[in-house]
């Protein structure tokens, strides 16, 4: 089935370091953009992280330090990369989770500071998940009858993600093939930074979501513990959530 697309939409995965927002970075991406046309355009990129990269995270992705002393930073590819990705929507396995937040800290890290939070995001993981409970492989092999060759590599990864979605909308009439109702139905919850840590709740006030304050207003939390910001701005937490907390401020001091 043709995806039903008013925006291009962007399957993308990310093989990195690691699994810390804070800490890790990108060695190697990976997306499919496709046009409402139908029109696909594949791209995959890898990138030196300026940091080792682990023997544990090279055992799964297959890349070394070695493969990537020559390859540029994210910070070189940064605006090339926000400029080829603007207007569309994004889409990935566990996207939601991991690969959204990670892209967002990188572009943040190189000064990029593209409005992720205006896209739409399919997860076609929370998709699976809802349908039958499996794995990437294991979806690939439900859906379309394939097994999953070079797992863990970016670029096949990102196919088998694009492969699967189709499938899904082909053996589910219930699933609308519509990315706003798609991007609604994969989400995983209502967050206000792409970490967690901040969430909407019913009446679409930011909420605390952790820790000692959490289910409290972070109006309220600002207003009553003025350390609070500064412990969060100077904590391990991701430069999204220091930058919606920073918003959120500000928001309080221009209603004032």
């Amino acid at each position: 089935m043709q995806l039903n697309l008013k925006n291009p939409l962007v399957f993308f995965d990310l093989e990195t370091t690691g699994v810390n927002l804070v800490k890790d970075r990108i060695v190697e991406i990976s997306f499919v953009k496709v046009y409402p046309n139908g029109k696909e355009e594949l791209k995959t990129r890898r990138i030196n992280p300026g940091i080792p990269i682990p023997p544990e995270a090279t055992v799964i992705h297959g890349i070394s330090d070695e493969d990537v002393k020559n390859c540029p930073t994210f910070k070189e590819i940064a605006k090339s990369l926000a400029t080829q990705i603007e207007g569309c929507d994004l889409a990935g396995f566990n996207s939601n989770r991991f690969d959204i937040p990670m892209l967002a800290e990188e572009f943040l890290r190189a000064d990029v500071d593209i409005e992720l939070n205006r896209r739409k995001f399919v997860d076609v993981q929370t998709i699976f998940h809802k349908m039958e409970q499996r794995t990437l492989a294991a979806a690939y092999k439900f859906y379309c009858g394939k097994d999953l060759e070079n797992a863990h590599t970016a670029e096949a990864d990102t196919l088998a993600t694009y492969e699967v979605l189709k499938a899904q909308l082909d053996r589910y009439p219930e699933l609308k093939n519509e990315i706003n109702y798609l991007s609604q139905y994969s989400s995983f919850n209502n967050n206000a930074d792409f970490a967690g840590r901040i969430v909407y709740n019913e009446k679409k006030e930011e909420v605390i979501n952790f820790g000692k304050y959490k289910g409290q207003l972070v109006k309220e939390v600002l207003k009553n513990d003025p350390s609070y910001y500064a412990w969060i701005m100077n904590g391990d937490f991701t430069l999204n959530t220091k930058k919606v907390l920073t918003e959120i401020k500000l928001r309080g001091f221009n209603s004032k």
